[in-house]
């Protein structure tokens, strides 16, 4: 994509940001009127009712974000903690588990791309599994773990392991006869053969895979962490929630948003840089 394309998209995204948040603008707007009079529901309760923030408007998110954004580490209890911490957490846990998977997934994908049957002896298990939502493994997990950190990073390595796994042997299993002619010509080592021309060569598959695993792993986590609670971001939207602030809740999910678009940004980078031309 040459500078002028990218000018031109970088127009237009602008010009649809700022459409957004002139409807934005005008929704809230209309809402805060008709929201003048009390609900029936509100007359019945009495002031004593705790009223849930409404939708707030672009300035009061803006000024939402200014708020977190400029103390994001703090630390005032179990139930108070700043979002750069509560991230942090939810990174860890992904980490955790993606690396977990990275370390069970390549050298076995590996394997199974270089062996057809061992790639038809256990594709029966691996269908069997991969369809399974990785949350239907949390009740499982946390009765054997006992540990809902440890519980989450287990659902992280679940739903993380199968899109390498099967992006690995995929891309071992389609790596050009005749290079493999070639290096068994040159009677090249198994070992080496492995590391000098299968793996470059898989290399474009398999860091989609991971990609595609990361953006898996983020999705997960947050829900996961609804379900267990503690920290992390996903408890953050949940606990939010209880606390009937919605500018809060929505500020979590914009930053759920951003660091999901980064984490694959940086695999789409690296999915660029091992990536040949032939």
């Amino acid at each position: 994509m040459n500078s002028k394309s990218t000018l031109q998209a970088a127009a237009l995204s602008l010009v649809i940001f700022l459409f957004f948040l002139g409807l934005w603008q005008t929704f809230t707007a209309t809402a805060e009127k008709a929201g003048g009079a009390l609900t029936e529901y509100e007359q019945l309760m009495g002031k004593s009712a705790k009223k849930q923030d409404g939708m707030p408007t672009p300035a009061q998110m803006g000024e939402t974000v200014k708020k977190h954004l400029s103390d994001p580490f703090y630390d005032k209890g179990p139930n108070d903690k700043g979002i750069g911490i509560q991230l942090a957490y939810s990174l860890m846990r992904v980490g955790g588990g993606f690396l977990l998977a990275a370390v069970v997934a390549l050298p076995l994908g590996f394997m199974i791309g270089m062996s057809p049957l061992l790639y038809k002896a256990l594709n029966p298990f691996i269908q069997v599994l991969k369809p399974i939502s990785p949350l239907a493994w949390m009740p499982l997990a946390l009765y054997t773990i006992k540990d809902s950190a440890t519980s989450s990073i287990f659902v992280i390595f679940i739903c993380s392991i199968w899109p390498m796994l099967i992006n690995t042997a995929y891309g071992v299993a389609s790596v050009r006869r005749d290079w493999l002619n070639v290096a068994r010509t040159l009677e090249v080592s198994v070992m080496r053969k492995a590391f000098l021309v299968i793996l470059p060569a898989a290399a474009p598959t398999i860091m989609t895979g991971m990609r595609i695993s990361m953006g898996i792993a983020w999705l997960v986590i947050v829900a996961a962490e609804m379900l267990v609670g503690g920290t992390g971001i996903g408890y953050f939207v949940w606990n939010e929630w209880n606390n009937l602030s919605l500018t809060n809740v929505i500020f979590a999910i914009l930053m759920i948003g951003v660091v999901g678009m980064a984490l694959d940004l940086m695999f789409g980078f690296l999915q660029k840089a091992v990536t040949y031309v032939e």
